[in-house]
């Protein structure tokens, strides 16, 4: 099918300017592509039929999943609980590193192997016993108006949404988008302007901005997560500015994870980061003020679990994906000493532990 007959059955666009010279401008991200009719952005998924954009991939999907909520990473939010996850296809960033390229880096729909309505997925994750829908694989913010509707499906039933994202997304776009987000990690690549123009043809500005939004102007409960690569983003300095600005302008209780780099895609002259480094920037995060700071994509219990902050009591003992401890009261509160674990607790934790179950939805 080529991109007209696409573009035909394709789903209105939100957030666009007509440039009258020909041209339609998509408002979504800090790109502003600028199109003309036919023409496909960056991010390959949003494209100018000549009178406004059309999304292509609404209601299409690489796959779903029943993940544990802590692969996304979140730690704080509905501890050991099953979420849906699923993405579609593109990205808006060109990360020479990406650890999903199978999916963000698609350019051939036939990967969208599966069809759903925005119904269909909140249905479904109701029958597999999840808390939550997760948009993931692929930045959700390219497909805006499919997780907007699959959102408030959700909602519609009961079932929370998660938002894993890099947060590079203009300002009008971001307020609705998270209107329907319950929690969030954004993944924060770097903290300089060089990496995100070299490694990711962005910016980190409005990532920044993101992250200020989300503290400032939302309930949503958000985590960071920052792959630490090899000489591109893992000096001291680097690790004590990123820490010391989510200290002062995002707050103590922000949890920050900080995940191993595996060679990929366009970065495969790099080695595996050691776990040392992981552990090194957990203990600068520590003491740059941030309460929770964790380390991932290697097997490190002690430095995957949560503990008081007041006290140092274990509150939330991890092994993989796994909860192996719970000390944490009705309130979320420290058993040991009454400190409240800031974070979306229950009463009792879930159950789910390790597993990955793949799920088809009909169309």
């Amino acid at each position: 099918m080529d991109l007209q007959e696409t573009l035909a059955g394709a789903h209105p666009g939100r957030f666009w300017t007509d440039l009258g010279d020909g041209r339609i401008r998509c408002d979504v991200c800090p790109r502003h592509c600028k199109l003309h009719a036919g023409q496909r952005g960056l991010c390959f998924v949003r494209a100018s039929d000549g009178q406004s954009i059309r999304l292509t991939t609404y209601g299409r999907s690489s796959g779903f999943c029943v993940d544990p909520v802590e692969k996304k990473p979140l730690n704080h939010f509905l501890p050991g609980t099953p979420i849906l996850s699923f993405g579609t296809a593109g990205c808006n960033l060109t990360c020479a590193f990406c650890q999903n390229w199978g999916i963000s880096k698609a350019r051939e729909f036939d990967r969208l192997s599966d069809r759903a309505s925005p119904e269909a997925i909140a249905e479904a994750a109701m029958r597999a016993g999840c808390r939550s829908v997760a948009f993931t694989y692929n930045d959700p913010v390219i497909f805006h108006e499919y997780a907007v509707d699959v959102a408030q499906a959700c909602h519609a039933l009961g079932v929370h949404t998660v938002a894993v994202t890099a947060g590079y997304v203009c300002a009008e776009p971001r307020v609705e988008f998270y209107r329907h987000m319950d929690a969030a990690n954004v993944d924060l690549k770097a903290f300089t302007e060089a990496f995100y123009r070299k490694i990711c043809t962005g910016a980190l500005e409005p990532v920044k901005e993101t992250l200020v939004y989300l503290k400032r102007e939302t309930n949503v409960w958000f985590e960071i997560t920052t792959l630490l690569i090899p000489g591109e983003n893992d000096s001291e300095a680097e690790l004590e500015e990123l820490t010391s600005w989510v200290a002062g302008e995002l707050g103590a209780d922000v949890p920050v994870h900080f995940s191993a780099f595996h060679p990929d895609w366009k970065m495969t002259d790099k080695p595996h980061t050691p776990p040392a480094t992981l552990r090194r920037a957990r203990e600068i995060a520590r003491r740059n003020g941030l309460r929770y700071a964790y380390v991932g994509n290697v097997h490190d219990p002690e430095y995957d679990s949560t503990y008081c902050h007041a006290c140092g009591e274990l509150l939330i003992g991890r092994d993989w994906y796994q909860l192996s401890s719970w000390n944490l009261d009705a309130e979320g509160r420290c058993r040991r000493c009454g400190a409240r674990c800031a974070g979306v607790f229950e009463a009792r934790p879930g159950s789910w532990g390790r597993r990955r179950m793949p799920v088809r939805i009909a169309a």
